[in-house]
C-alpha cells in the first residue's frame, strides 16, 4: 500500500517520489525477467497502486528519458504555462480594447458639446 504522507513533507514531492520508485521496479523486473509482459501489473499489485496509473507513469517516464517519442513532462509544463499567459494577454487586451472605446466614446461626446 502507499505510504502515508509524512507531517511537513508537500504531497507532490512525496508522489514524485513514490512514482519514481514504481518506474524503477517495473525497469529492474523488466530487466531480470528479460520480459514487459505482466512487470507493470505486478509492481502496480504489489506498491497498491493501479495499473493503468503505473503503466502511464512509465510511458512518461520513457518520453522523459528519451526512450520514446513525445512530448516530455517539463515542456508540456511549459506549454501550460505559455497557454495560461496567453490567455491572461488576451483578457488583458479585450479589458483595454473596451476601456478604449469607453473613453474615446466619452471624448467624443464631451467635444460635440
Amino acid at each position: 500500500m502507499p505510504k502515508e504522507q509524512s507531517p511537513g513533507k508537500p504531497t507532490t514531492r512525496r508522489y514524485s517520489e513514490e512514482k519514481a520508485a514504481a518506474v524503477r521496479m517495473v525497469r529492474t523486473l523488466r530487466a531480470e525477467l528479460g520480459s514487459e509482459h505482466g512487470t507493470i501489473k505486478r509492481v502496480a499489485d504489489q506498491l497498491g497502486y493501479g495499473t493503468e496509473s503505473v503503466r502511464l507513469w512509465v510511458r512518461q517516464a520513457d518520453i522523459d528519458d528519451g526512450h520514446a517519442p513525445g512530448v516530455g513532462t517539463d515542456e508540456a509544463a511549459r506549454v501550460r504555462e505559455l497557454e495560461q499567459e496567453v490567455r491572461e494577454l488576451r483578457r488583458a487586451n479585450e479589458i483595454l480594447k473596451r476601456a478604449a472605446s469607453f473613453f474615446g466614446a466619452e471624448l467624443d461626446r464631451q467635444s460635440r458639446r
